[in-house]
């Protein structure tokens, strides 16, 4: 008769346990992409929220401008010329951005990085240019004789100029990582994002200029 006790020699199997990732290893391939498309999507819906921004403030001086018989109500002195050569800066500066991160794809980091701070100093410079620019026309006295339009001018042109400091911190931030080889394979992501930054304040001003100084 076969015997109803349990037998203590047989090996049970259990099931093979999953052994988990360690921390330090790497990421696959395809969730480091998904990471970096996610990153470059919540900047998009970032520049589109800047973007609305924007058209609220242009869409305020587009009805003051084309409600006011004379804009500005006041003869004042605009420094076009000047400005001209500021928004040549601030263009080109689009071009070395682009130049900046065509090296980095290409593993090129002394081009990448003396483009990014070239990039970072005409940024500087279209910034201290403005700032010449506001203090030469508060000597007009533009908030004296025409308030209405000085509050929109300087409310439009400082949040570019505020946008702009920004990305100039952000893009010094790069370089310093960039000098320290922190800016390899994965990382690259934060150039990138930077640099479409950069493109939207380029896109912005080049719709400003036009508006608030030649129309």
């Amino acid at each position: 008769m076969p015997s109803s006790e349990p037998s203590f020699g047989k090996v049970i199997a259990f099931p093979h346990r999953r052994q988990q990732p360690r921390l330090d290893q790497h990421p696959q391939p395809s969730l480091a992409v998904s990471s970096i498309n996610g990153a470059r999507l919540g900047m998009l819906l970032f520049i589109g929220s800047e973007a609305m921004l924007f058209a609220g403030l242009l869409a305020v001086y587009i009805v003051l401008r084309f409600g006011s018989y004379n804009w500005p109500p006041a003869p004042l002195y605009l420094p076009i010329k000047v400005t001209w050569v500021n928004t040549v800066f601030l263009l080109f500066s689009c071009y070395t951005m682009r130049q900046a991160l065509v090296a980095g794809h290409s593993h090129n980091q002394e081009k990448f990085v003396s483009c990014l701070s070239l990039t970072g100093f005409l940024g500087v410079l279209f910034l201290c240019i403005q700032g010449y620019e506001w203090v030469q026309i508060l000597r007009e006295g533009v908030m004296t004789n025409a308030r209405i339009y000085g509050s929109t001018f300087y409310l439009l042109i400082g949040c570019h100029a505020l946008h702009v400091f920004g990305a100039v911190m952000w893009l010094w931030l790069v370089i310093q990582w960039a000098k320290r080889g922190k800016l390899l394979a994965s990382r690259f992501i934060r150039a990138e994002l930077c640099g479409m930054y950069w493109y939207f304040v380029g896109a912005v001003w080049a719709v400003l200029f036009p508006l608030v100084y030649l129309s």
